[in-house]
């Protein structure tokens, strides 16, 4: 889809947006590991992905409707939960 890239759910999303955590937040509370890291772009909010038991920036989605993640540490790949597509 070419259009990914134009994606309007990033509209609103910041870019320089920081992590509020330095882990998964939840999984930090729960004492649970994580094999990888999400953060919203929209609020900051760190989550584990969905091949980690928690499943946390999934479920940060599903409970703010926050449509636009992007992975951690670098940043290499944006998600929108919305088109299920990369962008």
């Amino acid at each position: 889809m070419d259009e990914k890239n134009k994606c309007e759910h990033f509209a609103g999303a910041d870019e320089n947006t920081k992590p509020k955590t330095p882990g998964c937040e939840e999984c930090q509370v729960e004492g649970t590991d994580w094999v990888a890291l999400r953060m919203c772009l929209i609020c900051g909010h760190v989550g584990c992905c969905d091949s980690s038991v928690g499943l946390h920036a999934t479920k940060h989605y599903k409970e703010t409707s926050h449509p636009v993640m992007v992975a951690l540490p670098n940043k290499q790949w944006r998600w929108c939960y919305v088109h299920k597509d990369y962008s």
